[in-house]
């Protein structure tokens, strides 16, 4: 992974930064990992189906268009509104930050940048605070 690009979110960089696709599903397997053993996490890995395989996938063809790679999620799954996608889910502050706390854990153990982690969890806080406010609007829709 390169540490010395200077400019995370622009182009390519992050991508690279991130390991390319390699780089991103090595992230994501760490991630799910984390997901399934960490007992904060019992009600997020829950969401999930018990097969991995295709959530798997998708996150990790999102993160890589997400990071300014090839867009392969549009490529095989087409158009995707993160928060839209996951309204229907009860998705409160705990799931967040236990959502964000595997994806911590999974960036912490990448061989990434210490500024490139940095800069990635900060990022990744954006769609979990947007599918959590979808969440919380879902949620006042269906109780009026």
């Amino acid at each position: 992974m390169s540490n010395n690009i200077s400019e995370y979110g622009v182009n390519d960089n992050s991508y690279k930064s991130a390991g390319e696709l390699a780089g991103i599903t090595q992230l994501v397997d760490e991630f799910y990992d984390n997901m399934a053993n960490l007992k904060e996490a019992k009600k997020i890995r829950d969401m999930h189906p018990k097969d991995l395989t295709l959530s798997k996938q998708k996150l990790t063809y999102f993160l890589s268009g997400w990071l300014g790679g090839p867009k392969l999620y549009s490529e095989h799954f087409g158009s995707i509104n993160i928060p839209n996608a996951h309204k229907h889910l009860h998705v409160s502050k705990a799931e967040s930050e236990a959502w964000l706390l595997c994806m911590a854990k999974a960036v912490e153990n990448q061989p990434y940048h210490s500024s490139f982690k940095a800069y990635l969890i900060t990022q990744l806080r954006i769609p979990a605070e947007r599918i959590r406010m979808a969440s919380a609007r879902n949620q006042l829709q269906n109780n009026q």
